[in-house]
């Protein structure tokens, strides 16, 4: 049974999720919260699997949330507003349900979701130029700052892109690459070492680490 809750602040809209929900028994509904606060609050003390999240939330945004990485995990988001369909896909949501939609649309959604593959192969969609690419979680070796532009270096090549690393930061879940430096992220199971003033990678790069969070992965 696949755990689920409902991020919605119109009645309605929640209304509507929730038949759609009961019409699908690998479904468990465990509740309906109608505020990002609520939410944030109730997911940081439960483990949910899915995630339907409405981008308009009164004063909060459901897109701010997630940009924060306060809320994370198999979303779909579920929204009357086009415009932020690119934005969701580069923050890695399973998929985005225009409203109205109907429940052949949502079932479909679902379904994607329980397929949406976990762990060694889960990718985030990266701005490179004019293209979306896919990248593989475990495929990154580490990122670097050049200027404006974001070096990623992979098992397959490099890919540079103007997202910063705070964006970067949000998309990438800390149990698999993290900052280690104000010009470096890194994939934490690439490393072997970690020194006074670096870390090295299983592929023999040495790169900077700072105090602070030199600290932070000592500790793990």
């Amino acid at each position: 049974m696949t755990s689920c809750i409902i991020i919605e602040d119109e009645p309605l809209a929640a209304e509507k999720l929730q038949d759609y929900i009961r019409r699908m028994p690998e479904l468990h509904l465990e509740k309906w919260i109608d505020n990002g606060k609520e939410a944030v609050a109730f997911l940081n003390n439960q483990n949910i699997d899915l995630i339907f999240l409405d981008l308009h939330l009164g004063e909060t945004s459901g897109i701010t949330l997630l940009e924060q990485g306060k809320i994370r995990g198999k979303i779909i988001i579920t929204t009357a507003y086009s415009n932020y369909a690119l934005k969701g896909y580069e923050l890695d949501v399973v998929d985005y349900l225009l409203k109205p939609f109907v429940f052949d649309r949502f079932e479909n959604a679902v379904h994607k979701a329980l397929r949406k593959p976990a762990g060694d192969e889960m990718y985030v969609m990266i701005r490179s130029e004019y293209n979306l690419e896919k990248i593989f979680l475990n495929d990154i070796n580490y990122i670097e700052g050049m200027g404006d532009y974001r070096r990623i270096h992979t098992q397959r090549g490099r890919i540079m892109t103007l997202q910063t690393f705070r964006e970067l930061e949000t998309m990438i879940p800390t149990t698999h690459v993290r900052r280690i430096h104000k010009s470096y992220m890194v994939n934490i199971k690439k490393i072997i070492r970690i020194t006074s003033d670096t870390v090295v990678l299983d592929n023999q790069i040495v790169l900077p680490v700072s105090d602070t969070y030199r600290k932070t992965l000592m500790e793990e």
